[in-house]
């Protein structure tokens, strides 16, 4: 699903949905994050480094266009997006509906659970891979934070969805990511623009 770039048409009346305490603990929006953190600088994201975190730029093939990040850390994968938002709705009840369609159209089924953020889904997804069993499935989590004029979606894999310490690890992490919104007029549900680090090492992995 790296390669959402608008997340549906839906009516936008619905509550926001993110930890009371998102502000002070994050995820951070660009005026509440600390300025004199090393962060790394993604465009609609900044990432900040702690020992062991490999990232990862996911890259439509078609327009060449970064739109996903991909964070390696606690033997787990957190894939993150930030979306535009309403400054006074939130997207993550619809969205996660949408999710649940998708992936029962692929012969997967979601369970709606409460998690640390809130809301969260809790997916096994079928492996399509010429080399898996018939029938194997991947698990993952399905996290998603309404911030001001801003969403960010994360996907859990690897131990972060099935093992508490690293789910708490991986939580952390989420926890510390900033969304930058900017002030350029976006339509609600469209990917807020990502880009390459300022000084990339190698191609479209690094570690920070």
């Amino acid at each position: 699903m790296s390669d959402i770039e608008t997340i549906g048409e839906f009516p936008v009346d619905q509550p926001k949905s993110a930890p009371e305490d998102r502000a002070e603990n994050g995820p951070f929006d660009e005026v509440e994050a600390s300025p004199v953190r090393p962060y790394v600088d993604l465009g609609g994201v900044k990432i900040l480094p702690r020992e062991g975190l490999h990232l990862r730029l996911e890259i439509e093939e078609e327009s060449k266009r970064v739109v996903a990040i991909g964070l390696d850390y606690a033997n787990s994968t957190l894939q993150v997006q930030p979306f535009a938002a309403p400054r006074s709705s939130g997207l993550w009840h619809e969205i996660r509906d949408q999710i649940s369609d998708q992936i029962a159209k692929q012969g997967g089924t979601t369970t709606l659970r409460e998690g640390p953020f809130g809301p969260e889904l809790l997916a096994q997804i079928p492996v399509a891979s010429a080399t898996a069993t018939p029938g194997t499935t991947r698990l993952a989590r399905f996290i998603g934070v309404d911030g001001p004029r801003w969403f960010l979606r994360g996907v859990i894999a690897g131990e972060g969805a099935v093992n508490a310490d690293a789910a708490a690890a991986v939580e952390d992490l989420f926890r510390s990511i900033v969304v930058v919104r900017g002030t350029t007029p976006m339509p609600p549900r469209d990917l807020i623009p990502l880009r390459m680090p300022t000084n990339p090492a190698g191609d479209t992995t690094t570690s920070v």
